[in-house]
């Protein structure tokens, strides 16, 4: 009697097992042709079962629950993707024909979802491509790099508490990020061409394509990274820990001028005026001669509503760069900011003599800044003959000053508007 219950008992277990793979191999059929809205449905409908499979059949489970999720991996939002590299994990705990498989089936699916991070930073959806590459790390931890552009995309979203987290562990796990990059000149057009192996830049110089073969290491990435912590710190109003960062970053790199210019600007924000000059004297003793330098301490200057050691800094950037034309546009923007403020004041004058005394005194100032920027949009003009940015400028200014060259700028803005 016991016998044939036993006999049952295992006839029915068998036949279960008869059914979950015949849904399997159902279901691979159906991914083999792409059809992998079906084959989720099937594998959806053992998802209750899946503890309770036979071993042998588990890590195929989950190796199609794996390419049933994500399928064509464009347009793949981020739940599905991660439910598929679960599954695939899942699939490799097992022992199972398909081991090697699902190792290729994993790099396949990393490669995809960085390629779609890409597409969703050039389309600027940054957050999802900051969630892709965290993804794509979490499945290759020894790719550190796709966490730090997961970091940097979290921050043009402005989801500073993430990128802080992930910032946070890049320090923790003392992530370098300098490349050896393998260097050649091109021998048609003249240009360098980098290279990430080798191999690839040897083939080249072998073929007479590339010469002057050189290799190069990037400058390590730590002190960004300590850096961009400090920043998110004063993005959130943290100054205490913001202070902390930057000590700690500067330990690291105590001449990174974009480092010291964070420290410099953070104390202007806190009223220590004199600490924001010292800093500010210290980035440029380090580096007097680098145009750029000299560049981004006038935006900064700026920023902080400076302006006239804004104009002192591009000036000197300018000098250093004679045909610097964004300073030259930046330095002359600089000398117009007040334009919209003293226009506002003097609409508002009334005609007492003393009012119309100070409206001459506004519009005296007025016109000496546009007196004094012209010469620098006309310098960038000839540089950058048809900047659109450039022509206009000049033409409102000449208008203003009822300069006989305002006629030509007009003509000549018309002309590029057209051939737009």
């Amino acid at each position: 009697m016991n016998t044939r219950f036993l006999t049952m008992a295992v006839l029915m277990a068998s036949s279960i097992v008869f059914a979950q793979k015949k849904e399997l191999k159902e279901a691979e059929k159906l991914i083999a042709t792409g059809k992998y809205a079906q084959a989720k449905g099937i594998i959806s409908s053992l998802d209750g079962k899946a503890e309770t499979l036979d071993d042998k059949l588990k890590p195929q489970y989950y190796f199609l629950k794996g390419q049933a999720l994500a399928g064509k991996v464009e347009g793949k939002g981020i739940k599905d993707l991660k439910a598929a590299v679960e599954a695939y994990n899942k699939a490799l705990k097992g022992d199972s024909k398909y081991k090697q498989q699902i190792r290729n089936a994993k790099t396949s699916l990393s490669n995809s979802i960085v390629n779609e991070a890409v597409k969703d930073q050039n389309a600027k959806s940054f957050m999802k491509a900051s969630d892709k590459l965290h993804l794509a790390y979490t499945m290759r931890k020894k790719d550190t790099s796709y966490l730090y552009f997961a970091a940097s995309n979290a921050v043009n979203a402005k989801n500073y508490d993430t990128a802080l987290k992930y910032y946070k562990t890049l320090s923790k796990i003392n992530y370098d990020g300098s490349e050896t990059q393998y260097v050649g000149v091109a021998v048609a057009t003249g240009e360098e061409q980098v290279f990430p192996e080798k191999k690839q830049r040897d083939v080249l110089v072998k073929g007479k394509q590339l010469r002057s073969p050189s290799v190069r290491k990037t400058p390590s990435r730590r002190g960004e990274v300590a850096r961009m912590v400090a920043l998110i710190y004063v993005e959130q109003g943290k100054d205490e820990e913001a202070i902390k960062a930057i000590e700690k970053a500067k330990a690291t790199n105590p001449k990174d001028a974009s480092l010291l210019q964070t420290e410099a600007n953070l104390y202007y924000k806190l009223g220590n005026v004199e600490k924001y000059k010292e800093i500010m004297e210290k980035i440029v003793a380090n580096d007097p001669t680098n145009p750029d330098l000299y560049y981004n301490l006038g935006v900064s200057a700026g920023q902080l509503g400076d302006h006239a050691k804004a104009i002192e800094y591009y000036k000197k950037a300018i000098e250093l760069k004679p045909d610097y034309v964004t300073a030259k546009l930046n330095l002359s923007s600089t000398m117009l900011a007040d334009d919209a403020k003293i226009v506002e004041e003097m609409n508002g004058l009334g005609n007492s003599a003393a009012d119309n005394k100070r409206f001459d005194e506004l519009k005296d100032k007025r016109f000496g800044a546009y007196r004094a920027a012209a010469p620098f949009l006309e310098s960038a003009l000839k540089d950058e003959p048809e900047n659109v940015a450039v022509v206009k400028t000049l033409t409102q200014i000449y208008a203003q000053l009822d300069d006989p060259k305002y006629d030509e700028m007009k003509t000549k803005l018309k002309v590029l508007e057209a051939a737009k």
